[in-house]
């Protein structure tokens, strides 16, 4: 991750066989399709904005790009502009990203993840993952 631009990346835990997951400090505008390039796997990443909104960026190997927002309500609140990142079109493309990993999505609880609320966005970000059928993910 460090060589893809991610910075203080955290010692990885391992969900499933074949998926990771790390904390990181800060990323580069092209760290996320750097690292899908050099690894050659699809890849999720979050960040946060005190823990109240989470900003989606994903990405694969064959493409497959997209972007979504975890926590609307207060992401509004912040004056985050919505209409950057539309639900269906993100559901749509997540549905497609996770197909083209070889997972199994789940579009209800998908679409609850990016237009519902939670006390911590780290909370939707963990449903995120479920929904996208990432291994290991609760």
């Amino acid at each position: 991750m460090e060589a893809a631009g991610f910075a203080e990346v955290e010692e990885p835990e391992s969900p499933a066989e074949g998926w990771q997951v790390s904390g990181f400090a800060e990323s580069g505008p092209r760290s996320l399709p750097e690292l899908v390039r050099s690894t050659g796997a699809p890849a999720v990443l979050v960040s946060f904005l005190d823990s109240d909104v989470g900003f989606v960026e994903a990405a694969g190997p064959g493409g497959g790009q997209w972007e979504a927002l975890l926590d609307r309500a207060l992401a509004d609140d912040y004056g985050i502009p919505l209409d950057r990142f539309p639900v269906e079109p993100a559901v749509k493309e997540a549905l497609a990203w996770s197909a083209a990993a070889g997972l199994t999505s789940d579009e209800n609880l998908l679409r609850q993840a990016l237009t519902g609320s939670a006390p911590f966005a780290e909370e939707l970000s963990s449903l995120l993952l479920a929904a996208l059928g990432v291994p290991g993910a609760s």
